[in-house]
């Protein structure tokens, strides 16, 4: 038996927004996180639909890009206090992720992070609160999946949350808010969409419900994010769209190892003054693992008919893997993400010369492997790989180098 789990409502178009004006309850408390929902007035209009509602509100802001287990400590606290029947996160990934680890601990004072950490293993939510989440960028789609990301920077590990019991109640995916992203979030959510597509359609966990996001999710994309990256708005509000999509299937279908790589990599150079972005991390990743997962014949095939879904050409499954990946790494060019760890610079964009030493990464690259390994998102990987392959795979996305074996 398997499940398809989606938010029970899903709003969206231009405008969306003011569904909150429906919600009812008595308390709201809004999760956001730096300034920009409030300097372009998204989070004025949110607090006044609810409050048109009805409802009283409070707002708990400063939410971090990848956010901290103390972050979400924080936050539940201030829901303790406030005892809110809707949470409302508005925002990137970041802030809507923390609101979902918040919510589990407001819902179960006494809960551990390393009890959320337990793959589907939460207890049933939703009896304090309902949890709304509204989308500003086009890439997490965290809006619509059972998972959430945390970041414990004692260990330099960002940890997935993985329970359909934290799918949001309601998704708000107002192209609004996307308007708003800066180039360099669009190139990078916008990769992070085609890979929670691509890595959706390969999983282990794939189905027919899911395959047919992932695809048409993968074709949008194809479409629209290069025009999006370079000022096209319609293109733009359609890659909002494509991003939820391919969120619904990878909630459902769950992801591989270019996520587990790319959760475990993120902050491990931390002390080195900068973080691999997720999304770039995914698109540096992505190619090198469809090479790794290719060698397993059914994955293969799959790969084979995303490229024909793209109108890719080739004739055997070999080429037509070779010419997805050279896809791919076109748009990372068009993109301006760089190919590899050694040339990422701490600004995210291709350097001669990266932020992460060649010793440094080298020194760790074992232990990293270790843990992408054990992340959740390896169990439905469609090729299992050894500790010996991931750091030879991480080697080759450090490098540049291909894939043969």
């Amino acid at each position: 038996m398997a499940r398809f789990t989606l938010p029970r409502d899903v709003y969206h178009g231009k405008g969306s927004l003011e569904a909150l004006k429906t919600f009812t309850g008595k308390r709201a408390m809004i999760c956001v996180g730096g300034g920009s929902m409030k300097k372009f007035g998204f989070l004025d209009r949110a607090e006044s639909y609810l409050r048109e509602a009805g409802m009283e509100v409070q707002i708990f802001s400063g939410i971090e890009s990848d956010p901290s287990v103390e972050t979400v400590m924080k936050g539940a606290e201030a829901m303790l206090a406030f005892e809110p029947d809707w949470i409302v996160a508005m925002g990137g990934g970041s802030p809507i992720d923390a609101a979902k680890a918040m919510w589990i601990k407001y819902e179960y004072p006494e809960t551990t992070f390393e009890d959320m950490c337990k793959v589907f293993g939460l207890p049933k939510l939703r009896k304090k609160a309902k949890f709304c989440a509204i989308s500003s960028t086009s890439g997490t789609a965290t809006e619509v999946t059972a998972f959430s990301i945390i970041t414990d920077y004692q260990k330099g590990i960002k940890f997935p949350i993985a329970d359909f019991e934290i799918t949001p109640d309601v998704a708000i995916v107002d192209p609004e808010l996307a308007e708003t992203m800066p180039k360099k979030l669009v190139a990078h959510t916008g990769m992070d969409a085609m890979t929670h597509a691509i890595e959706a359609y390969v999983s282990t966990a794939n189905c027919s419900y899911t395959d047919a996001l992932s695809l048409y999710a993968i074709k949008m994309i194809q479409y629209d994010l290069v025009a999006s990256y370079n000022g096209d708005m319609a293109a733009r509000d359609r890659m909002h769209d494509a991003q939820c999509m391919a969120g619904m299937s990878f909630s459902n279908a769950l992801l591989g190892i270019v996520h587990s790589m790319a959760h475990k990599t993120g902050a491990a150079f931390a002390d080195y003054g900068a973080h691999i972005i997720h999304g770039a991390a995914n698109a540096m990743y992505l190619p090198k693992v469809i090479a790794f997962n290719a060698k397993d014949k059914t994955a293969a095939i799959r790969y084979a008919h995303i490229a024909d879904h793209m109108g890719l050409g080739g004739y055997s499954t070999d080429e037509k893997v070779k010419l997805l990946i050279s896809a791919l790494r076109d748009m990372s060019t068009q993109l301006n993400i760089p190919h590899c760890i050694k040339q990422y610079g701490a600004d995210s964009y291709p350097s001669g010369q990266g932020f992460v030493p060649e010793e440094v990464f080298l020194e760790r690259v074992h232990d990293i492997a270790v843990n992408a390994i054990g992340d959740a998102c390896t169990l439905s990987n469609p090729r299992q790989p050894s500790v010996e392959e991931m750091e030879r795979l991480l080697k080759c996305c450090y490098y540049d180098e291909e894939v043969d074996f």
